[in-house]
């Protein structure tokens, strides 16, 4: 019995030593791999996060083997595209003899940009006795794009908050909350039929073209007051006041100049269209609510004929190819001219034009040279031929009398008068009448001028014939 109970004990004393031995070795032969083993110790840690649409930056590395730098020897491989989401591997591996280390870092370009919802701040106005309508909002993300499809509103219990929010792909999620006040703070808006400066022509009765004045809440509002008055027997700038008021409350007002005049003035152009001038003269006389007269030629841009029209502007004849000689040469040889002018300003308007002017003018003597007395046929030629011819009384100088705008702007004013009508002849080709005729038009409304355009009812302005 004692020998059984020896054996197992020394048994038991060799496996333990055998244990012993084998975990010795194991560790041992760790310690000798981690000895001989190169380290590498990446800085900033095995997963990196990089922005979308970041440059991922390398984060470095060091290497050690038995105590040294091997830095040098670390080869590194994989690559990162920051314009596209996903995990990017780099490789860091080194060789030393028989042992290897080779080490991941784990690169993570990932979306972490809210979108944005374009909206300001303010707190949402709704009319009493309405519900609510959520407003149409725009939102933007730097990866989706646009998300304003993807918008959600929620409203609270009482409805006294809406809640707008927005979430991009990667689950990113921007809201804005914003109050909801069920109050009419918004005035009417008054808009002044016939514009908001009305020329007037001395002693003639003034008939208000009226308003039409429509609120957020009240829809159209007839009723309105009015402050100030015409008084046409005399000269001036006159003031009429709207004002209106909605079941609320808010009050709004518009103001309409009334200006009493007597002189008219019919500013109007010669050969054009021209790109580059006769298109700045339409945005000028846009800009200042001014119509006007354009005699066309056969040359230029059919557009911008097409714009005069458009706009509102009398589009009239003056000649195909401004050849005197040759539209000089005789009657026919003028007519077919006219026609063909007359036939281009047709095909681009639609319309018959019979308002015109003479090349050099009714009184011109230049055509002498061709043919003896040709003007004294075609002034009465033109008109029992169902047209109205033009000349002028007031010329800009611009066609060889001066080649500066303050030349133009000069010629035209020192020969305005208030007791005739002044008919103003300029050349929409020149660039300085193009510089010139916002100053003309300016000086004209604050001397009490108004400006029409020709039309077939205007009494004709016309020179002495000299051929």
């Amino acid at each position: 019995m004692e020998v059984k109970k020896e054996k197992k004990k020394v048994k038991k004393i060799v496996f333990v030593g055998l244990l012993i031995i084998l975990l010795l070795l194991i560790i041992g032969f760790s310690l000798y791999k981690f000895v001989l083993t190169p380290q590498i110790y990446l800085k900033g840690g095995n997963n990196v996060i990089v922005d979308y649409l970041k440059e991922y930056k390398e984060k470095g590395y060091t290497a050690k083997y038995l105590g040294k730098d091997i830095a040098k020897s670390v080869k590194v491989k994989g690559s990162v595209n920051g314009k596209k989401l996903g995990t990017y591997k780099i490789t860091y591996k080194v060789d030393k003899g028989i042992f290897s280390t080779k080490v991941v870092r784990n690169v993570i370009v990932k979306d972490r940009e809210k979108p944005k919802i374009e909206t300001n701040k303010d707190d949402i106005y709704v009319c009493p006795g309405t519900d609510f309508v959520p407003e149409k909002l725009k939102a933007t993300d730097n990866y989706d794009k646009d998300l304003s499809n993807k918008i959600k509103n929620t409203l609270n219990r009482d409805k006294s908050k809406v809640t707008y929010s927005v979430t991009d792909s990667s689950g990113n999620t921007t809201s804005i909350a914003k109050k909801i006040i069920y109050k009419d703070k918004e005035a009417p808006k008054i808009e002044l039929n016939g514009g908001d400066t009305i020329y007037l022509t001395q002693n003639t009765k003034f008939t208000d073209p009226g308003v039409k004045i429509v609120d957020n809440c009240d829809g159209e509002i007839k009723e309105f007051k009015t402050e100030g008055g015409v008084d046409s027997s005399k000269l001036g700038e006159y003031q009429i006041t709207y004002v209106a008021t909605d079941k609320a409350g808010n009050t709004s007002k518009a103001v309409r100049k009334v200006i009493v005049s007597n002189g008219v003035i019919y500013l109007t152009f010669d050969d054009g269209p021209n790109s580059g001038t006769t298109n700045v003269i339409l945005d000028i006389l846009k800009e200042e609510g001014v119509k006007a007269t354009f005699f066309v030629t056969g040359f230029g841009p059919d557009e911008l004929i097409k714009r005069e029209y458009d706009e509102g502007h009398t589009v009239a004849l003056h000649t195909n190819c401004h050849d005197y000689a040759r539209i000089y040469s005789s009657d026919e040889a003028y007519f077919n001219d006219l026609n063909a002018v007359s036939d281009r300003v047709k095909r681009i308007t639609g319309q018959e034009s019979k308002i015109m002017r003479f090349p050099g003018g009714a009184s011109n003597t230049v055509s002498r040279k061709y043919s003896s007395g040709i003007m004294s046929r075609l002034t009465k030629e033109v008109v029992n031929r169902g047209y109205k011819y033009y000349d002028w009384n007031i010329s800009s100088g611009d066609a060889g009398n001066t080649t500066q705008a303050s030349g133009v702007y000069n010629n035209v004013v020192s020969s305005l008068r208030h007791d005739r009508v002044n008919m103003v002849l300029m050349h929409d080709v020149k660039t300085y009448t193009r510089d010139a005729v916002r100053d003309i038009i300016r000086y004209g409304k604050n001397n009490g001028y108004r400006f029409e355009k020709i039309t077939i009812d205007t009494e004709m302005i016309t020179q002495r014939v000299n051929n």
